[in-house]
């Protein structure tokens, strides 16, 4: 069956980019469609669209743009919305959609198989997709990486001034601050923020590439990012600059880790919901999820990415954490981290 690939790139607000993708079939297959508004921002996620369309006859339709802009976007929308499926990057963000009541309860005997327990949601709007590694970044020419084992560690007095953080507006901090809550109480977590704050030396980075860059070049010790960043530097997908940039750190795997992930549900007024359903199921199934994962760095739903550059960082455990709690900690993580002075 031949097929044409089409695809459509147009503003749809200043700062934000939103395209348009369409496995068109020929005439004489189904008409099915299934519209995806995403906040994931990878080429290489559609050819697992294409996989689906094919196998199924359902075409997809994709506008992506950030999390926060598609949330937003949604409530604007209302009923008049043409999404079908969600899918959001960090726990807080599929969960504040949920709250937000902009995601349907899903049945699905293959999404609970798929989906591990604490990687979806209890009221079945949501399900996990692929998974990140929160892990540490030094520079072993600035500070003892055999000093280093855990998130807790950066507040060490002996780091003053080598500390290097993402801006507080990062979901992947505010999600790392929650899990600390979760695991570690109010008082102990503040008291972790107030020591690791006291030893950032820079201003706080926009992202986590801009702060790998500064801990190979030792304008700082240490930090936090998550690990498919450094895993795509070392691959060369930003360029031979960042790779060797990259192979001057040491990656340190906390234990147990703080694991994020990328997440989808069915919006509340798909007027596809058995597509997007699908979809969705596609999505999570072992072969979706190492789909999406595999050439992004991620970790899939249930096993390890085979990656060489994700494998040297070494296995991972997961702490108990589960992704609802983490969205339900989201507000009381980003006001600590404003006491704490996290800009």
């Amino acid at each position: 069956m031949g097929k044409v690939l089409k695809l459509k790139k147009f503003f749809y607000s200043a700062l934000t980019f939103t395209f348009l993708f369409n496995l068109n079939l020929q005439a004489n297959s189904t008409e099915k469609e299934v519209k995806v508004y995403s906040g994931r921002h990878y080429n290489t996620d559609r050819s697992v669209y294409k996989k689906f369309a094919e196998e199924t006859g359902i075409r997809v339709r994709l506008i992506e743009a950030a999390g926060i802009s598609l949330i937003e976007r949604l409530k604007r929308e209302g009923s008049n919305s043409q999404a079908d499926l969600i899918l959001l990057v960090d726990a807080a963000r599929i969960t504040n959609a949920a709250n937000a009541d902009l995601l349907q309860k899903i049945d699905s005997v293959s999404l609970e198989n798929d989906v591990p327990v604490g990687l979806k949601d209890p009221g079945k709007e949501w399900y996990a997709l692929t998974r990140r590694v929160r892990v540490i970044v030094a520079n072993p020419k600035v500070v003892d990486v055999n000093k280093i084992k855990d998130y807790k560690d950066l507040a060490d007095p002996t780091l003053k001034g080598k500390v290097c953080l993402r801006n507080r507006k990062s979901p992947y901090n505010q999600s790392l601050v929650a899990n600390q809550i979760v695991n570690n109480g109010d008082l102990n977590t503040q008291k972790w923020l107030n020591g690791m704050i006291s030893n950032v030396s820079k201003p706080f980075f926009p992202g986590d590439i801009s702060l790998v860059r500064a801990v190979s070049k030792k304008k700082c010790g240490v930090g936090i990012v998550n690990h498919y960043y450094v895993a795509r530097m070392l691959a060369g997908v930003n360029g031979r600059r960042d790779s060797l940039y990259a192979k001057k750190i040491s990656v340190i795997t906390p234990y147990p880790a703080h694991v994020n992930i990328s997440a989808g549900g069915v919006a509340k007024y798909a007027t596809n919901k058995s597509e997007a359903i699908k979809l969705l199921e596609f999505l999570a199934s072992p072969e979706g999820s190492k789909g999406l994962a595999a050439p992004t760095f991620e970790h899939p739903l249930k096993e390890v990415n085979q990656n060489n550059f994700v494998k040297n960082f070494g296995e991972f455990t997961p702490d108990k954490v589960t992704v609802e709690q983490l969205g339900k900690y989201n507000a009381q993580a980003i006001k600590m981290m404003k006491e704490a002075g996290w800009n």
